[in-house]
């Protein structure tokens, strides 16, 4: 539940008038979706302090960042020299370098009693007028704002990766966030280049994985029932909703397809779904055999090396390439800004 306060409301929209230079920012946890934000974040002009804790990813931390940054400029998203966008970044083991961050990104491993503890840490240093924000897949963030000095400014940030490339955000209101600090976060996410969502009231998985889950459920029992392969579930989700996905959500293609057919296959469709709350026989027997996708060559699919890393960078530039794509169609065809800003960015 949203709550709006006096005092909130005007540290929400004290820095929001600042370009993104004068917006000091923080990430802690700097694995891989935690590079790819910091690199987001640098790419949209703020200084960042990011903290981390294992020494060899501090000492790699410049090359693994300005790897990802190059990407970026490749793909036109960075006009500046990247050795000046570099300048404004620095990273330690410590969380005194976030004293002046007005947001900071949690971005450690998926565990709440982790994730309690550093947002913990952040309070010591940060201000009171400070956002914090969990990247955070499924965990409530009423859970995270337990026992926090100012639970009102703790909101969950979901990312995408690569956080360069997607348009994605999800920013998650707990229980006692505080309606002008979502708003200051949505505002923040647009100077990303982000077209964020608000989740008004606190639910576990948010939007797109719940709705990602329940469809991945039923792929999977697909398979186990032996209706189809792996690949035939795959190739009819890529040429159906695979294409028509990033034009338009489900509800704006219902409008599209003409409402009342959807009614009438729900009807007679929606109790055949399978239900079931056991982890996936097929899920199971891939991750009892150590598969864990691309990243050791062994998942769903077979793999040589070779084939596993051709398939992340092909990914990779996917992900660009449908950015430029959806930026050519809008948001909201009423919206002449947001068609405008699209023109431009």
């Amino acid at each position: 539940m949203l709550k709006q306060r006096k005092s909130n409301r005007q540290a929400g929209s004290r820095s929001i008038a600042k370009p993104p230079g004068e917006i000091p920012v923080g990430v802690v946890g700097m694995g891989l979706m935690g590079t790819s934000i910091c690199a987001c974040l640098l790419a949209a002009g703020h200084r960042l302090h990011c903290v981390e804790s294992d020494p060899t990813k501090i000492r790699t931390a410049r090359r693994r960042l300005l790897a990802v940054l190059k990407e970026a400029a490749a793909h036109g998203l960075i006009k500046e020299s990247l050795p000046h966008v570099m300048e404004r970044f620095t990273v330690s083991s410590k969380f005194d370098g976030l004293k002046d961050a007005e947001i900071v990104v949690e971005s450690t491993v998926e565990s709440l009693s982790i994730k309690r503890r550093v947002i913990k840490e952040i309070e010591k240093v940060v201000s009171s007028r400070a956002l914090i924000g969990s990247n955070t897949s499924s965990i409530p963030i009423t859970e995270l704002q337990k026992n926090a000095r100012h639970p009102e400014r703790v909101l969950g940030l979901h990312w995408a990766e690569p956080a360069t490339a997607t348009r994605f955000m999800e920013i998650v209101c707990g229980n006692q966030t505080s309606l002008a600090f979502a708003r200051r976060a949505e505002r923040l996410a647009r100077g990303w280049g982000k077209e964020p969502s608000l989740i008004r009231r606190d639910i576990r998985g948010f939007i797109t994985n719940r709705i990602m889950y329940s469809m991945l459920r039923e792929a999977f029992h697909l398979v186990d029932s032996g209706y189809a392969t792996v690949a035939d579930v795959d190739r009819s989700m890529r040429n159906d909703l695979g294409y028509w996905i990033t034009f338009a959500g489900p509800f704006r293609f219902m409008d599209l397809m003409g409402i009342r057919a959807y009614k009438a296959v729900m009807k007679g469709l929606l109790p055949d779904l399978n239900c079931a709350r056991k982890i996936p026989r097929l899920m199971q027997k891939v991750t009892d055999s150590g598969g864990r996708g691309t990243s050791n060559a062994k998942g769903f699919y077979r793999y040589t090396p070779a084939q596993a890393k051709r398939w992340e960078k092909l990914f990779r530039q996917f992900s660009f390439r449908i950015r430029d794509l959806a930026k050519d169609y809008p948001e909201d065809v009423g919206d002449r800004s947001s068609l405008k800003r699209k023109r431009t960015t």
